[in-house]
């Protein structure tokens, strides 16, 4: 079976650096195999006959084991392909299709809904749209006033801890390699 492995608080803002050949080196020591990754954002696409939360445990355990990380920041969201194409799939209409207009993000999410994760966002009129989806937030800015964004307000939340972001670029292009 093939997923993809979305890793939250790796190569964010100089910490938690981790190097793409090193991770695809401890994923395949796990035993995982055709493991490729994806920019140097913590998108890995692997393959295994084992289930989504045992391989997303196995990861969780083994990064902080293998690189110098800080081991509260870092979770992992593991999903197969039909889940990433029913996120892909069910997004609002006109989500993603204009990227010179707008800025697109899906907020997946970990071990919360989305009607918990929709109570730490306070979209600002006219800038910011969200949406809740199953596992995600699907969140939108106009990219002219992006510095007028309240997104970034989500990030002081605990509940911040549990979400990992990807813009829908970066989404859509992981659902292709799924497919390969």
């Amino acid at each position: 079976m093939r997923y993809v492995a979305l890793l939250r608080g790796i190569n964010v803002g100089g910490k938690n650096t981790v190097s793409m050949a090193g991770l695809q080196e401890c994923l395949a020591d796990l035993g995982f195999s055709h493991v490729s990754t994806y920019i140097a954002s913590g998108n890995v696409i692997l393959e295994s006959d084992k289930p989504a939360g045992a391989i997303q445990a196995q990861i969780e355990k083994a990064l902080p084991k293998t690189f110098q990380l800080e081991s509260e920041l870092i979770k992992v969201l593991v999903l197969t392909r039909n889940q990433l194409e029913a996120i892909v799939d069910r997004k609002p209409r006109g989500f993603g299709e204009q990227p010179s207009k707008y800025h697109s993000d899906v907020i997946f999410l970990m071990g919360i809904d989305s009607g918990q994760a929709m109570r730490v966002f306070e979209p600002r009129d006219g800038v910011d749209k969200v949406w809740p989806g199953k596992g995600v937030i699907y969140s939108q800015r106009l990219s002219a006033q992006r510095t007028k964004s309240r997104l970034n307000r989500v990030m002081g939340s605990p509940l911040y801890r549990s979400m990992t972001i990807r813009n829908w670029r970066t989404t859509t292009t992981l659902l292709g390699l799924l497919k390969k």
